[in-house]
């Protein structure tokens, strides 16, 4: 994929801000489109299929976190990345951010090489993950009263339909694809954020909790001091 074939979505409520970024990302090559609200973003995303969103996390009305959870619920956007764009002064966590299924952080003003730097790591994990559900095109993971439907990022529970935010649903899969198997803790954040990302250390944990919470608490066990692993129900 040629780099003008990218489309990035910068969301923010900063004139300058968004004309600065979108200045040095056109001038790389890349498709540039810019919203001033969630509601706007939301619009532009459902018609134009960005591969990365860069998302202001203060914002009037509808602000970053719950602008992410939209765009999370959109199933042609399922691959797209969301990187939130934060001022060192705010108080948003980390892990709300990717609860509502961020994949990065990216602490503004930045220097604009870095930027593209990260934009470039990005947008490589999108290809991948598009690449990999390519693959898996109309598999389904069963395992007992579970069916992970990877088309659709749903989990069947009993002929119930049950939403998972995509970091919660990439987690379920990668435990659920080898039962019984202890994964680390680095293992995990390796294979779901991606060994260049600097999460929480707690953010784990709250991915874990919120899987216990939706599915029941019989089917994830905790390994203390190792990691965690899927228990096949009998």
């Amino acid at each position: 994929m040629n780099r003008n074939d990218y489309k990035i979505l910068l969301v923010d409520d900063e004139k300058d801000i968004l004309e600065f970024i979108g200045y040095n990302l056109s001038n790389e090559g890349f498709q540039i489109y810019t919203a001033s609200n969630g509601e706007e973003a939301l619009k532009i995303a459902r018609e134009k299929l960005p591969q990365l969103v860069l998302l202001d996390v203060m914002m009037p009305g509808m602000d970053g976190i719950e602008t992410c959870e939209e765009i999370r619920k959109i199933q042609e956007l399922e691959n797209t990345m969301i990187a939130f764009l934060t001022a060192r002064g705010e108080d948003y966590s980390q892990i709300a951010g990717f609860e509502a299924g961020g994949d990065d952080y990216i602490t503004k003003p930045i220097k604009p090489k870095l930027l593209i730097s990260k934009i470039k790591s990005l947008l490589k994990r999108s290809n991948i993950n598009s690449n990999f559900n390519k693959e898996q095109s109309g598999h389904q993971l069963v395992s007992g009263d579970l069916i992970i439907d990877k088309e659709r990022y749903i989990v069947i529970k009993k002929d119930k339909e049950i939403f998972f935010p995509r970091k919660e649903f990439e987690l379920l899969s990668l435990l659920i694809s080898k039962p019984d198997k202890v994964f680390s803790r680095d293992e995990i954040f390796d294979r779901i954020w991606g060994d260049n990302i600097v999460v929480g250390d707690r953010t784990i944990d709250v991915h874990i909790r919120k899987l216990r919470e939706k599915l029941g608490d019989q089917y994830i066990k905790t390994i203390k001091g190792i990691g965690y692993k899927y228990v096949q129900p009998d």
